[in-house]
């Protein structure tokens, strides 16, 4: 498979509202938002904590009415007007869980994992639509079929994504784990307790390079590379000695320098234990002696965990750092664990240096699903 894969148009709803503006202005002013508590009498559970998107309709579906907002303002980026062939790949922990979780059961079911095609129907795309369920990790492997789906010629272009909704199901199993934390998310903190929950989506307008140049569009994002891989080991945590999220990492840099070529690394960082130390170990392996000096953003500190939709979130923030060309502070940090010895900017914003515009985002989900990938900016 070869080709340039490019990225011409980016959208995201998330729990600060709507639109990547939005996304970049809550970045830049890195703070705490505290979770919400959802208007459903059946949440019977200790902590039914999430971040909420700002819309009150928690009986509409949520997950694809994100999804649109977002592939709206991602077309309207890119410039495209009256498409209609199009593909689209949507990530997704839950697919749309609320339609069949309004009461306790009932006649009727109907198939969560619709979104592609619930999304693509109400745009008028009639190309192929892909559902992809990995869990945690699904955004990020929806962004690499699309990668590999226009390498191989199978697509010239798509909208690609996550979205996650309210799911009173999916908290709740979380709740019997104990691991949602009381407070909020606070990835890399000596005392975090778990993770938060959020809603959102995040769409990006991906396309051969010979599309784009065939229609006029300036393409200043690169697709640049992506690596999956799977643990194979427990249901729920990753796996101690991180070999395949390193993996994962290692292929989608690519080689012959490639970990040289990251400004910056989106972490997939939840709060959880486990997996915040295992990601921190995991780095320092893969960037060796630069890790001290290499720039983390974590998003999640910010939103909270959008579960599948997280990668694709965290492929549009990188996009927006790439585009103003510099790594916002992170969410002021309580006190960071020793065990995670990253850096996470805390006073102010970091330029890309020259040479280094490309940023690493992780996702990684239940099962031990592993998805990395990379995007790159032109230079200044």
């Amino acid at each position: 498979m070869t080709g340039e894969v490019v990225v011409t148009g980016i959208g995201a709803v998330t729990c600060h509202g709507g639109g990547t503006d939005t996304l970049w202005r809550a970045m830049t002013a890195a703070g705490v938002r505290r979770p919400d508590e959802p208007a459903d009498p059946l949440a019977v559970m200790d902590l039914p904590r999430i971040n909420l998107v700002p819309d009150p309709d928690l009986r509409a579906a949520r997950a694809t009415r994100f999804a649109v907002a977002a592939a709206r303002e991602a077309l309207a980026d890119a410039g495209l007007t009256g498409l209609s062939e199009a593909a689209v790949v949507l990530g997704s922990c839950m697919g749309e869980p609320g339609l069949n979780e309004r009461g306790r059961g009932g006649a009727e079911w109907t198939a969560p994992f619709r979104l592609a095609s619930a999304t693509a129907a109400q745009l008028g795309l009639a190309g192929v639509a892909h559902d992809v369920g990995n869990a945690c990790s699904a955004g990020g492997y929806a962004l690499g079929m699309a990668y590999d789906m226009v390498r191989a010629g199978e697509a010239d272009v798509l909208l690609v994504g996550g979205s996650d909704a309210y799911s009173r199901v999916a908290l709740g199993c979380f709740n019997r784990l104990g691991a949602v934390d009381p407070d909020r998310c606070r990835p890399f903190e000596t005392d975090r307790a778990g993770t938060v929950f959020a809603e959102g989506a995040g769409i990006l307008v991906v396309e051969s390079a010979a599309h784009a140049a065939a229609r006029g569009a300036q393409a200043r994002l690169t697709l640049a590379g992506s690596g999956w891989s799977c643990d194979a080991g427990h249901v729920t945590a990753p796996h101690e000695d991180g070999e395949q999220i390193v993996r994962a990492m290692r292929e989608a840099v690519g080689p012959a320098g490639g970990a040289g070529a990251i400004g910056c690394v989106i972490p997939h960082g939840t709060g959880t234990r486990l997996g915040d130390e295992v990601e921190s170990r995991a780095l320092h392996r893969v960037f060796g002696e630069r890790t001290p000096d290499l720039p983390l953003y974590s998003l999640k500190a910010l939103l909270g965990h959008a579960g599948g939709a997280s990668a694709a979130l965290g492929a549009v923030a990188g996009a927006l750092i790439l585009r103003e060309g510099h790594v916002p502070r992170n969410v002021p940090l309580r006190e960071q664990d020793p065990a995670c010895a990253v850096w996470l900017p805390q006073r102010t914003p970091v330029p890309l240096p020259r040479g280094r515009r490309r940023v690493l985002v992780n996702a990684y989900g239940f099962g031990g699903s592993n998805s990395s990938l990379v995007l790159e900016g032109a230079e200044a």
